[in-house]
């Protein structure tokens, strides 16, 4: 049978039919659409595939859909298994405040149960309550005039059943990827850790302009301290160094053993001005520890900042933080020296 487009003014040879146009190019729209949000969710799993610990898939998660729904804090919470994780897009009072207004809904179970979507103050709060958890589950926050349309709602629920399945491996095997990514004497985080989170934070940085700076930290007179008082004593000062680091920092920060007495901190939205606030104030708190190796070496640190730009690489960013680093160390330890853009 042949088909073709029809004059409505010309009479129709037996056995043409007439082509609906309008109906032909909504067809049309609509495998487009589903082309387009099929090559969306594959680059969601593409992005999921790589990340295998709790905290970098919800990071991961949270970077590709701030171009489809712009947010300011994605969170994630299993009680049960004592994991959470939240990824946070703003800083300063409005990052203190939009943790608050998540830690609050996740400390209220039968509100978080009952509750989807809801307005407080300037900000709109969604969660969803994932199926295969007895309670929680994930929080999105967004801005005054940024509630949920119709076409975000249904991309996010689409995307929590392709996020659904790598979450569940993450909680059963998250036990063994902390062991995996845990420096065994401190706690802290270890190479492997920062390896697998920095990628993920300098593609966001890139994308959204977010500010993004390395604090590279190395302990004065350490060595002394295993020379002189033993290596007993010298585990003991890197564990003590360690927790005092690590209550100095935000949740959102990566802090590093890199191994030995050397440390990394990675500070997400913020900028190497904001950064010497807080190294300086680890200066002196690991000045205040009062650790003496002899009468005369006291423990210090020595820091370099280096903020992130856009076309360097990570080896680049490294050996910049390093050097200055090193910089610190030859103008008399125990301070700070930063790269100033």
């Amino acid at each position: 049978m042949e088909q073709r487009l029809v004059d409505d003014s010309k009479a129709m040879a037996p056995g043409e039919t007439v082509l609906d146009v309008p109906l032909l190019l909504e067809e049309l729209q609509r495998v487009r659409a589903k082309s387009e949000r099929l090559l969306l969710l594959n680059e969601l799993h593409r992005r999921l595939s790589s990340a295998l610990d709790l905290s970098s898939m919800i990071d991961a998660f949270s970077v590709w859909l701030m171009p489809r729904v712009p947010h300011q804090l994605l969170a994630f919470d299993a009680p049960q298994d004592n994991k959470r994780h939240l990824c946070c897009s703003c800083h300063g009072p409005q990052r203190l405040e939009v943790i608050k207004i998540a830690e609050n809904l996740f400390s209220d179970a039968k509100r978080f149960a009952v509750m989807q979507s809801w307005r407080e103050g300037e900000y709109y709060i969604h969660n969803w309550q994932l199926n295969f958890l007895a309670s929680s589950g994930l929080v999105l926050i967004l801005t005054e005039n940024q509630k949920l349309t119709s076409p975000e709602e249904e991309i996010i629920a689409e995307s929590l059943t392709v996020l659904s399945e790598p979450l569940q491996r993450a909680i059963a095997y998250e036990e063994i990827f902390v062991q995996a990514q845990q420096d065994a004497l401190t706690g802290l985080a270890n190479r492997r850790a920062f390896d697998d989170r920095i990628g993920p934070l300098m593609d966001s940085a890139k994308r959204y302009g977010h500010k993004l700076t390395l604090v590279s930290m190395d302990l004065d007179h350490f060595k002394q301290v295993n020379d002189n008082l033993g290596h007993a004593e010298g585990d003991a000062v890197l564990k003590r160094v360690a927790r005092t680091f690590a209550d100095m920092i935000r949740s959102t920060d990566i802090l590093v053993r890199i191994g030995g007495d050397e440390f990394m901190l990675v500070l997400p939205d913020t900028d190497v001005v904001s950064a010497r606030i807080l190294a300086e104030r680890l200066c002196r708190a690991i000045d205040g520890l009062g650790i003496y190796s002899s009468d005369t070496e006291k423990l210090g640190v020595s820091i370099g900042l280096s903020q992130w730009q856009d076309d360097w690489s990570l080896e680049e960013w490294l050996q910049r933080a390093d050097e200055l680093l090193y910089q610190a160390k030859g103008q008399g330890r125990n301070r700070v020296c930063m790269y100033n853009h």
